[in-house]
């Protein structure tokens, strides 16, 4: 007879169940292995707390905290945003990145009005609306096919910073070598180098951002991505307004600048040493089971490896996502899409304007939002409120031309969604992928993602003239208002809540498989939500699928996965049960990860 029961992970911290002795001597052979000598106490501190993230205040003899330090680690709970200004200043440099990268983005759209016919390619047959629908989807091609697969290996050569800076170059030639361009031929070829750029860009500007911010405020931090991307949107679109009446990673290993630098971006030496020994370990964890793969086969490992899978699926769903949403067809063609409303062309741009500024208005609430109601739950909320307001700006249409109202209440409705996508759909895809994959696969994890943002999106940018021409703006815009109720179910079943986790935390999030996360979301949370909001019981609970346990009243320790599932017969109570994988570990683990005997306990001088 089959039972009910709990799988509780024996391991839930790199550094769970090393002796304190064992740890402190190997912290001190680590810290003088690396050229951190001369940060040995603080780094046996740093340790401890690692070790013990909530019982700092606990910890005795030589290694026991100060005052000074224990108030730091508590204001880093009470202030999470107080934090170094050369951190908020790195966030701003990389925002700038995503202005740019939203710019770009838009730049097509106004010059849709103009360039088909400047380029002679302005008719009706199906050559001429294939051909501008390629232009416009050239950047996401050269993303999708180029930019992004050459993430990894560039990282792997020229570091975070390096990458970032070859993508600026791109991105800073090829849209004046567009604006130099005598034909379609090399217009179209000045875009798809602007998309090799975009896309090594924004598959490395997310990752950066992350992994420099506190796991408390990542969300907002992160999604400063898309939040200026938005602005970069609304200036692409000032500008067509303005214009429309014209005519194994190296720097992993890096210990001792990795340790300058999490000195300058963290308020207190204790934060920095901890953090450092804390990545250490996970990487000397994933080495261990991994090794040193190649390129080609960490990309492989995207879809063998059990959790790294689950960070691939998940990452595709929102993804494809926002291209299922409709944003990209608005953001590409809405200046055509007012225009065969019925409106003239500088009113189709000025309705284009106002759509970029409502993107970009609404952006800022995810600042707040995206950590404190987290990235699942956005999506949750946002998609259904996409949807009716897509098909209530497609209804619109059916409004006589004659009438004043027919362009207003469409561009009111496409106002609407922009309102319900700005702080859901928009900053989530690129904060929530560039944080669910390890460490050992995040270049060629957050390469995929983009790849796959950005495949549809030339999909999409190709596609969606031919299906403007065939179907109007009112099967257009019900055709992406039933996408956006199918991205619902997708986010429903197979995206799992990642708010306030550390990177490592995340490990045993997606340590838990699929079937059972869509098996708990079908069989509790939807009687729940019946009951709560439909039957309107204030009593309903909802067992929750984590348990992340804590151990004073402040602070999340290290987390404790609890599992529900199907006992097998005949076996133990607390064995592990056979639901199709094995959840006593992040699969990314070692075998030896159930006697807490892993790399980090046994660290070597390497380089």
């Amino acid at each position: 007879m089959l039972e009910e029961v709990e799988l509780t992970p024996p391991i839930s911290n790199p550094l769970a169940g090393i002796s304190r002795e064992h740890l402190l001597g190997e912290v001190t052979r680590f810290s003088e292995c690396h050229g951190l000598a001369e940060y040995v106490p603080l780094m046996r501190k740093g340790a401890l707390v690692a070790q013990n993230p909530t019982g700092f205040k606990d910890i005795e003899g030589p290694e026991a905290l100060n005052e000074e330090e224990i108030n730091a680690l508590r204001r880093e709970i009470t202030y999470k945003w107080k934090v170094p200004r050369l951190l908020y200043l790195t966030i701003i440099t990389c925002s700038i990145g995503a202005a740019v990268q939203g710019w770009d983005q838009e730049g097509s759209n106004g010059a849709n009005l103009s360039f088909p016919a400047q380029f002679d390619i302005g008719g009706d047959s199906d050559y001429d609306v294939v051909l501008v629908g390629l232009i416009n989807s050239a950047p996401y091609i050269g993303s999708a096919f180029i930019g992004c697969w050459l993430s990894d290996p560039l990282n792997n050569l020229f570091g975070r910073r390096g990458t970032i800076f070859i993508s600026a170059i791109f991105c800073l030639l090829t849209p004046i070598g567009g604006a130099l361009t005598q034909n379609w031929q090399q217009f179209l070829i000045s875009r798809i180098l602007l998309g090799i750029g975009m896309g090594i860009k924004a598959s490395t500007v997310p990752i950066f951002a992350a992994e420099n911010s506190p796991a408390s405020i990542r969300g907002a931090l992160v999604m400063s991505w898309q939040l200026w991307t938005a602005f970069g949107i609304f200036l692409g679109c000032s500008a067509n307004l303005a214009v429309g009446q014209v005519g194994r990673i190296a720097w992993r290993r890096r210990y001792q600048d990795a340790m300058k630098s999490l000195l300058r971006l963290r308020n207190h030496p204790l934060q920095a040493a901890r953090d450092l020994y804390a990545i250490h370990a996970q990487v000397e964890i994933e080495d261990a089971a991994i090794g040193h793969s190649s390129y080609a086969k960490r990309l492989i490992q995207l879809f063998t490896i059990p959790r790294v899978r689950r960070a691939t699926l998940a990452s595709f769903v929102v993804m494809i996502g926002q291209q299922m949403c409709g944003i990209n067809i608005i953001a590409f063609y809405s200046s055509t899409v007012f225009k065969e409303a019925g409106t003239s062309d500088f009113n189709a741009l000025l309705a284009s304007w106002g759509f970029g500024l409502v993107n970009f208005i609404f952006a800022w609430p995810a600042i707040w939002t995206i950590d404190t109601f987290g990235r699942r739950s956005l999506l949750l909320f946002t998609f259904p409120n996409m949807a009716w307001s897509l098909l209530a700006a497609g209804l619109c249409t059916l409004i006589p031309k004659q009438s004043n109202a027919h362009v207003g209440l469409v561009a009111l409705f496409v106002y609407v969604f922009a309102i319900f996508y700005s702080p859901g759909e928009g900053p989530v895809p690129f904060t929530y992928s560039a944080e669910v994959f390890p460490l050992s696969h995040r270049e060629v994890g957050m390469s995929w993602a983009v790849a796959t943002c950005l495949f549809w999106a030339a999909v999409l940018s190709i596609s969606f003239p031919k299906v403007l021409a065939a179907t109007g703006v009112l099967g257009a815009f019900c055709l992406y208002a039933g996408f956006n109720i199918a991205a619902f179910i997708m986010i429903f079943l197979w995206m799992p809540e990642t708010k306030q986790r550390t990177l490592e935390e995340l490990d045993y999030v997606f340590a838990v498989p699929t079937s059972v996360f869509v098996k708990y979301n079908s069989t509790k949370v939807i009687p729940w939500w019946f009951k709560r909001h439909v039957l309107l019981r204030s009593d309903a609970t909802l067992e929750p699928l984590y348990h992340f346990d804590k151990s004073d009243g402040t602070a999340s320790a290290p987390p404790s996965i609890v599992v529900r599932g199907d006992k097998v017969a005949g076996s133990d109570k607390g064995a592990t049960v056979d639901i199709g994988d094995d959840v006593t570990a992040p699969e990314t683990q070692s075998s030896g990860a159930s006697t807490h005997k892993h790399p980090a306990a046994e660290d070597k001088c390497s380089t």
